[in-house]
């Protein structure tokens, strides 16, 4: 007879159904009392036993016979790999972390680690690889995310690092909205399907039921390209704008509360520095171009009248301007941050309950939960005695051009030369842009290592492959920020086939090195040792012992609401409470990002025009904007072959949205095949037809695990957008990903359709 196990992942807690034998899981499903949970919890049971696992140490053949060195055949859908045992494996790897090493020094070490691997606490991949090469003398290392990556180096220059955090961990919450705001306007929308995840997970989904209260009370207005990006709850207004254009509108709207007097004087002047240079810009006094609603809608392709209404509207109640996330992943993508936080200046509404500025509801679940999240605990990575780092965007840039320094943050960044890469828990085929330019970064290296549990296409590029335990087959402790409960998450079933912890694989590398990884513990003594030392934090709620927290399944979190939200006490007192920026006010214009002389980022918030946009030169041929967003039934890339995502597919594969019109004089109609091509690559989609997008904008979801099994026909037969997507730093201040939209063109495809190979194992050699 099976068993209901409860577990926990990145998409919340949810429960299993395993086998009468213990070792297969049978079903998942959501908690009856958890009527928001995610849809990726569709995946798992598929993918527990699906013929993508990685069984065994393998290790690449060609690699193995002939050493160590660059490859232009890393990840060939041919390449065969040999199934090694573990002695052998950890042999060969402690052999060539040694060489390199002695040879080159650590910094010739990547370690990559970035993804949203493992909700535990403890099994966190990127803490857990990183503790390792510490233990073994560091490695060079990224700093930065994509998801944020614009955003988190321009915010501080205009907030503060500390306003910066508070943004993000203590912003206005969804109860603040609904109770005193009149007027939500955010730009990309208010997603649904990204209040489903959470770094940790959730004891239980509240973001979507947060916001449903918001939609009762609240007006909400979506400027975005996609009708549907605002979730249906929410009632929301939507107003059209062009992707990469926002900024225009942001600045169009302050033009308007300028000319007609609505800008609120009193709050620029006693709280902000900047205000007049930002005038000076949208009136048209420093270049001779006016920002006037007429100008924005000649760039957006948004209703002139539309702007100006909209901004009357703003400035008559209170007004929270929020910016999602995705608007900064693309060319200049600061800048839509930058706008944002000037139009709300200029409303004078930052720090009161309910207005001002907001970057991230309808981004991440755990935003605006009006929470104060309990410390939680970790597991301590050492230090990394290393001093090189890359911006995370720019891993193909280190590989393909080392000794090459490009500027970041107003200071420069010099690329070591890298010999081996070590990744565990993530998967740079679907964060990073331009795969064909990846794949001839990744040849560069003399060794490619990666911890897996499928062979996903970064596995399918690895000289050695090593098989870890996932989330359901070891044991853990998980919580997320502003979560209710830390809860203990006992293993559900064995490992498949030789898959260990990683706990125990870098334990038994380290000791092959002479390094001590473990400190002689093993992982549920470490699992006791984190918690016991969170437990006696002084900032730590009370907590059981160890063994009864994990007898009762875990401990209840305070939920204490925060009452000193971002820019509250300094809107209170600016002068007794003052943000730490050289001004100690909000910079409206920055002296510092002017000093740095940059020729893509001025002092102030600017349009900028991009390369990629309907009015770009290149749109003669590439003749539609495609927005890469964020998928609604997976996380990520994780487990796209579960019946959850395959739910989604078209004709097999990741569909494109395109509006009627388009698809009409395309010849294209619901269920066809299309080829999506970009300056960079090109791919095979199946086609869905929506009035929910604008005419000239197309749709497409990332994550598809990249298939390249007929080059003939495609650069990727399964749908991963970053064939076509670019490798270009948003700007030399940030150097984040631009990958968010790109320029493309969509035509029909008549020919033999290939069958995806993206989900079965490499050939094994024997």
């Amino acid at each position: 007879m099976s068993r209901i196990r409860e577990t926990s992942a990145h998409w919340g807690t949810y429960l299993v159904e395993v086998s009468a034998d213990g070792r297969d899981v049978v079903a998942a499903r959501a908690h009856a009392d958890d009527p928001d949970a995610a849809p990726a919890i569709g995946n798992v049971a598929d993918a527990h036993r699906h013929r993508s696992r990685v069984a065994r140490p393998s290790v690449r053949r060609r690699w193995l016979e002939d050493g160590p060195r660059p490859d232009a055949r890393r990840g060939d859908p041919a390449e065969e790999y040999v199934e090694v045992d573990w002695d052998t494996a950890l042999d060969l790897l402690a052999r060539e972390l040694g060489r390199v090493r002695s040879e080159f020094g650590n910094s010739a070490i990547f370690g990559g680690s970035y993804g949203w691997g493992s909700a535990g606490r403890l099994h966190h991949a990127q803490s857990q690889l990183h503790r390792f090469l510490n233990t073994i003398g560091g490695c060079t290392r990224s700093v930065g995310d994509y998801s944020r990556g614009a955003s988190t180096v321009l915010l501080p220059h205009l907030i503060g690092a500390r306003g910066t955090l508070d943004l993000r961990y203590k912003p206005a919450s969804w109860a603040d909205l609904a109770e005193h705001t009149d007027l939500l306007v955010s730009f990309g929308g208010v997603r649904r399907s990204n209040t489903w995840v959470v770094p940790g997970g959730h004891a239980r989904h509240v973001g979507s039921d947060l916001a449903r209260a918001v939609g009762r009370r609240t007006e909400v207005v979506a400027l975005t390209a996609q009708r549907d990006d605002a979730f249906a709850d929410l009632g929301a207004e939507w107003v059209g704008v062009m992707p990469g254009t926002d900024t225009a509108v942001m600045l169009a709207l302050v033009h308007v509360l300028v000319v007609d007097r609505l800008a609120d004087e009193e709050f620029l002047s006693a709280f902000t520095v900047g205000a007049d240079e930002v005038r000076r810009y949208v009136l048209g006094e420093t270049d001779g171009v006016p920002k006037t609603p007429e100008w924005a809608e000649r760039i957006s392709r948004t209703p002139a009248a539309a702007i100006r209404a909209l901004a009357h509207r703003m400035a008559a109640g209170r007004t929270m301007v929020n910016v999602v996330y995705s608007l900064q992943r693309g060319e200049g993508g600061e800048q839509a941050i930058f706008a944002g936080l000037t139009l709300a200046a200029f409303l004078g509404q930052i720090g009161l309950p309910g207005g001002g500025f907001a970057h991230g509801f309808g981004s991440m679940g755990d935003y605006g939960v009006g929470v104060a999240g309990a410390p939680l605990p970790t597991f301590p990575q050492g230090t990394n005695p290393v001093p090189d780092f890359i911006p995370c965007a720019r891993i193909s840039d280190l590989l393909l051009h080392p000794g090459e320094e490009i500027p970041y943050d107003g200071t420069t960044v010099r690329f070591p030369r890298t010999r081996l890469a070590y990744w565990a828990g993530g998967n740079p085929f679907h964060h990073h842009q331009d795969l064909r330019r990846l794949r001839r970064a990744l040849s560069t290296l003399d060794t490619f290592v990666v911890h897996e549990t499928h062979w996903t296409p970064t596995a399918r590029h690895a000289d050695v492959v090593l098989p870890v335990a996932g989330t359901l087959e070891r044991d853990d402790v998980a919580a997320g920020a502003g979560d209710s409960r830390l809860r203990a998450v006992p293993r559900v079933v064995p490992p498949r086939g030789e898959a260990r912890e990683e706990l125990w694989i870098y334990t038994r590398l380290a000791e092959r090195l002479g390094a001590d990884f473990a400190e002689g513990l093993d992982s549920r003594q470490w699992l006791e040792r984190i918690y016991e030392r969170w437990r006696a934090a002084p900032a730590s709620p009370p907590a059981p012992p160890f063994a009864e927290f994990w007898r009762d399944g875990g401990v209840e979190l305070p939920r204490k609401s925060y009452d000193d939200a971002v820019f509250t006490a300094f809107r209170a007192d600016p002068v007794a409470n003052p943000l730490d920026t050289p001004s100690g006010r909000i910079e409206l214009f920055s002296a510092t990002l002017a000093g740095f002389g940059l020729a893509d980022v001025a002092g102030h918030a600017r349009w900028r025009e991009p390369t990629q946009w309907w009015g770009a030169p290149a749109a003669a041929e590439f003749d539609l904007h495609l927005l890469c967003n964020q998928p609604t039934h997976r996380l990520h890339s994780q487990l796209d072959m579960g019946a959850a995502s395959r739910s989604t597919k078209v004709a097999g594969r990741e569909p494109v949205r395109l509006n009627p019109a388009d698809a009409a004089a395309r010849g294209l109609a619901d269920g066809d095949v299309a080829l999506v091509r970009s300056p960079q690559g090109s791919l095979l989609a199946g086609v869905v037809v929506t009035d929910a997008l604008l005419p000239g904008v197309a749709q497409m979801h990332t994550g598809a695990w990249y298939d390249p099994s007929a080059p003939e026909v495609a650069d990727c037969v399964n749908g991963n957008v970053n064939v076509l997507t670019r490798d270009v730093g948003t700007s030399t201040l940030t150097q984040a990903t631009s990958g968010a939209h790109v320029l493309v063109a969509v035509t029909r495809y008549d020919g033999p359709v290939p069958p995806v190979r993206a989900y079965e194992p490499p050939p094994f050699s024997r």
